[in-house]
């Protein structure tokens, strides 16, 4: 079978990823203690540095942005990030134990590195009943257009406790504007109480296969295309970064068609819910 589906460990250090059906998108988890420093090379790609916990000092291009990070876990708030431009030297340094991911994508895009900061990040409420979750949108083209990007688009979403996301099931693997638009996507997932689960569906009748996954803290889902959707186990709240990178940065989904009557129906369970 091939691996859409893994664990992406904990240990000190940059943890990248054994196995991905991906062409464009990488992902590595970062964990470091304090005083801990972590440097490497951004090459011929973009990467997204987003902190889970703790705070660090990122020295990238000849700047320095220094102490960033508030929240102590993914579940505490909003996050920092940090863009990291193509052809970039970076060194991380942690202050006290950081816990952060690093996405990235093909580029040729000259830019500078910047922060994005926590007031920066959109709060977006998607769905509704039991498939609501909340977004935050950390560099998409809809919450910031302003910031430069070449392919990535990254953010996070927040299942509440036996709640689904993702719903109803889309897939993004053609370029047929406005309807769809092609991107490989990830979700790297963290659990709260770690000790809890959830589900991940991840389908496509045309190319024959339906497959469920069983979420666990630290584990990632790699979807090159097919339909997806998760959900989380009753008592627990899960969490995912997501990140996309294709052609474009232009956001367009099609929904599984047996299901898509139900996000028409969001509306009218919004105003029968405030009713």
């Amino acid at each position: 079978m091939v691996p859409y589906f893994t664990h992406v460990g904990g240990s000190h250090g940059l943890n990248m990823l054994d196995v991905n059906p991906c062409t464009l998108l990488d992902f590595g988890r970062l964990v470091l203690v304090d005083g801990a420093s972590f440097s490497g090379e951004t090459g011929g790609r973009e990467a997204v540095l987003v902190i889970f916990g703790g705070r660090c000092t990122v020295q990238v291009a000849g700047k320095t942005f220094a102490g960033i990070g508030a929240r102590p876990n993914p579940f505490a708030g909003k996050p920092y990030a940090v863009y990291l431009p193509a052809g970039s030297v970076y060194t991380m340094t942690a202050h006290g134990t950081l816990d952060a991911g690093l996405c990235s994508a093909p580029s040729d895009l000259v830019t500078d590195p910047y922060v994005i900061t926590p007031d920066m990040v959109v709060r977006v409420d998607a769905g509704a009943a039991n498939f609501s979750r909340t977004l935050y949108n950390i560099l998409t083209t809809s919450s910031q257009p302003e910031l430069p990007a070449s392919r990535l688009l990254v953010g996070e979403t927040f299942v509440p406790s036996g709640n689904w996301s993702t719903y109803p099931p889309h897939k993004h693997e053609v370029d047929n504007l406005p309807h769809e638009a092609y991107h490989e996507e990830m979700y790297y997932f963290r659990v709260n109480p770690p000790e809890g689960f959830g589900l991940c569906r991840h389908y496509s009748p045309e190319r024959g296969y339906d497959h469920t996954y069983t979420i666990a803290d630290s584990t990632i889902f790699m979807a090159p295309h097919g339909y997806h959707t998760t959900c989380s186990a009753p008592g627990y709240t899960n969490y995912f970064l997501w990140f996309l990178a294709g052609a474009g940065r232009i956001q367009a989904v099609a929904f599984d068609p047996a299901l898509a009557w139900v996000q028409k129906a969001v509306p009218l369970i919004r105003q029968a819910e405030r009713a």
